[in-house]
């Protein structure tokens, strides 16, 4: 079995991933491990797989499995509530209609969902490992692993550029060489208190603004240093035999590789199992072989694990309980 406590379960829409991801955690759960199941998927799969209502709360799915659905709709409107306060904490009074006004038009604007969903998962990476033998991702790793990594880097130009008009923003030059990866530097130590950096020539209005962007930056760096570390995090993708998704997979694997993202193996899902008789189903098996060889001779430097296709849909625990047996583990 894999040690690392961060696990990604990605792939292209349709070929398993969340039924895996349910069987994974569940097959953790069944060896003792207190196990945290996550969804980013707004149609609410994860419930549909487990047979259970999950929402936007963890709830206990069985003694030592929890799970959760993350709510996009509500993270952007969380999202916008907690930045408007912060903001109010620096601004006038006479501002205040004028924040709440662009804040409105904030959570109509194109990247709001992701941004809230990005700060979600970091917050989720960087504390449930904490309270959990294992974390499991039910996701697409591709685009949100990636944003979530150059998020640092993002931050950072956001930063400059919003201090830039500061009147103090000299004093804060010190400050502002750490909040960038790219620079050769880092943040002292990104588990310390911001409030403490070296600040202490600087009024406290300012402070207090670097505090904040500082705690929200320190997150992106322990989530980026979690995501990178073949130790803590596994990502694992899901795809069928098939043209379009070994090409997806394959596009996805370069981009995350180059990321220096761990990927710990791919899952090969719905082989047709070699019993299954008939003219049509005897074309799919050549054809699906064709595809097995091509991943075999792509991905040859992962570890690749063939799931069957089974005959009945799975639904609930009982179900899941059938894929179990399938997994390498």
């Amino acid at each position: 079995m894999f040690t690392q406590k961060v696990v990604f379960i990605g792939g292209k829409g349709g070929v398993g991933k969340t039924t895996l991801a349910s069987a994974l955690a569940l097959r953790c759960q069944q060896r003792g491990e207190r196990v945290l199941i996550i969804s980013t998927d707004p149609a609410h799969s994860l419930a549909d797989a487990f047979a259970q209502p999950i929402g936007d709360e963890t709830v206990t799915l069985l003694p030592g499995l929890d799970a959760l659905e993350i709510n996009p709709d509500h993270e952007v409107i969380a999202h916008v509530e907690r930045v408007t306060q912060s903001m109010k904490r620096f601004a006038r009074p006479d501002m205040f209609a004028e924040i709440e006004r662009q804040m409105r038009l904030t959570k109509q604007s194109p990247g709001a969902q992701e941004a809230a969903l990005l700060e979600r998962i970091a917050t989720l990476v960087d504390e449930a490992p904490q309270h959990y033998n294992r974390v499991i991702f039910d996701t697409a790793p591709t685009g949100h692993t990636l944003r979530l990594l150059t998020l640092p880097e993002a931050m950072a130009a956001w930063t400059q550029g919003l201090l830039r008009h500061d009147s103090q923003s000299q004093q804060l030059q010190g400050v502002l060489d750490h909040l960038s990866p790219k620079a050769g530097k880092d943040i002292s130590n990104p588990f310390s208190d911001a409030r403490k950096h070296s600040v202490s020539n600087v009024d406290q209005r300012t402070a207090d603004i670097t505090a904040t962007l500082l705690t929200r930056q320190r997150l992106f760096h322990r989530t980026r240093h979690i995501l990178t570390d073949a130790q803590q995090t596994a990502l694992f993708f899901v795809l069928t035999p098939e043209k379009l998704p070994i090409l997806e997979t394959g596009r996805a694997v370069t981009a995350l590789q180059k990321e220096h993202l761990p990927i710990q193996g791919l899952f090969i899902n719905r082989n047709l199992p070699e019993h299954a008789d008939g003219d049509f189903l005897a074309q799919r098996r050549q054809q699906e072989a064709i595809y097995r060889e091509e991943i075999e001779d792509q991905f040859q430097k992962l570890s690749r694990y063939y799931i069957p296709l089974l005959p009945t849909d799975i639904n609930g625990i009982d179900g899941l309980n059938r894929v179990i047996p399938h997994l390498p583990w």
